[in-house]
């Protein structure tokens, strides 16, 4: 009797397990069918897109709870051979290099060795002074936030353009209200911020960032384009008159004359602090990962503290750049309500030489996207390039929302 218990207990339990093995197969099957679905709903999605807005290449990644969820590329590295763009494959970020400035700035002040009141002139190495407000001190503080009352009229790719012994013409870089006032997105601020960081910290320029930055989170790139692997370098385009799609070489330019020539301390921005870092989209989402930890990633990496990092990312100074507008910004980073209707974003956009750059995140810090494009359409929507905002909804469709990361 006790024999025949114990078959019909075995019997029971292989019974069991024969089911929950079915139910799991069922569950893992349904489960890539589903991926399958979102995988062909993005494909399907960047494959219009592309075609509607005459995209050269893509690459795309997206953070979802601190973790890289997905990276991908397509289209072209170089048009005229038809190289395939690839995920390791870097691009000039433009504008989202002034947040690598301001990161670094950051760790300065929080060493002590920068105040964000200081006065530029005494930082910069020659007096800075808006003419029509002579006795207004401009500082770090109004750089980084874009209300230092500078414009870029006299150009930024060298700082002779504000330098009173350099430029007899000084006086039109400044705009005729008091510093602090206003906002005004100006180049030249950054390259001035990254000449402070290179006086300041004694490192050129480039080095501090891929030394204080980039190698700490694992990220290739760089400013410095006889230091990159020049196999990489996504090709950028610029549509001509005619639509058609133009190399522009100059986005690589080496500027090896001038680097040999290099004044250490004033020639800084031919390194460009203001947009001159190369990295692939992927690279920059590490560097988001950063950026949503409040300094510090996921696996335990610290590149700021928490209230530099919140200083940074905070609503300093409005820009109504925006339709409906909330648009504010802080250190290098901004915030809108445009990018993604519903959510609140922050991070920064880049454009330059035809590449048009998005790393932007959720104020909740739980998701964030990078999008990279080497040449495209002109087209805008909601105050965005066209590319950004259509495949910043895409993938935030497909792979963010009704999940846990998709907080109000």
């Amino acid at each position: 009797m006790k024999r025949v218990f114990s078959i019909l207990i075995c019997a029971v339990v292989a019974i069991g397990l024969l089911f929950t093995q079915t139910l799991s197969a069922q569950n893992q099957g349904a489960g890539q069918t589903a991926q399958c679905t979102v995988n062909q709903e993005i494909e399907s999605g960047i494959a219009k897109i592309m075609q509607d807005l005459n995209v050269v290449g893509l690459g795309v990644a997206v953070v979802s709870n601190g973790d890289i969820i997905y990276s991908n590329s397509w289209g072209y590295k170089n048009l005229e051979n038809k190289t395939p763009l690839k995920e390791d494959d870097i691009f000039r970020i433009a504008s989202i290099s002034k947040s690598f400035t301001a990161t670094s700035i950051m760790q300065l002040v929080e060493q002590g060795k920068i105040n964000l009141n200081d006065d530029i002139s005494n930082l910069v190495g020659f007096k800075v002074r808006n003419p029509n407000y002579p006795d207004v001190v401009i500082t770090p503080y109004m750089l980084l936030t874009h209300t230092s009352s500078l414009n870029d009229s006299q150009g930024y790719f060298s700082l002779k353009s504000i330098d009173p012994s350099k430029n007899p013409n000084f006086e039109k870089a400044y705009n005729n209200y008091r510093p602090g006032s206003k906002y005004e997105y100006c180049n030249l601020n950054y390259n001035m911020m990254g000449t402070i960081l290179e006086r300041v910290s004694e490192v050129r320029f480039d080095n501090y960032v891929v030394k204080n930055i980039l190698e700490p989170l694992g990220v290739y790139g760089g400013y410095w384009i006889d230091g990159l692997d020049k196999s990489k370098f996504v090709t950028l385009y610029q549509p001509n008159k005619e639509g058609v799609m133009t190399a522009q070489p100059e986005a690589y330019a080496p500027r090896r004359e001038e680097i040999a020539n290099y004044e250490f301390g004033y020639s800084t921005p031919i390194f460009s602090p203001t947009g001159g870092l190369k990295t692939s989209p992927r690279g920059l989402a590490r560097v988001m990962q950063m950026h949503l930890g409040l300094g510090t990633t996921k696996d335990g990496v610290t590149i700021l503290k928490p209230e530099s990092s919140l200083l940074m990312q905070s609503r300093l100074t409005a820009t109504f750049e925006y339709p409906n507008d909330d648009g504010f910004y802080g250190f290098a980073i901004a915030t809108n309500n445009a990018l993604i209707p519903g959510k609140t974003m922050i991070g920064h956009t880049g454009g330059a030489y035809g590449v048009f750059t998005s790393m932007f995140w959720n104020k909740e810090r739980t998701f964030g996207i990078v999008i990279m494009t080497n040449g495209c359409t002109y087209k805008t929507e909601q105050g965005f390039m066209s590319i950004h905002y259509r495949v910043s909804n895409l993938l935030y469709n497909n792979l963010i929302k009704g999940t846990e990361a998709d907080r109000q």
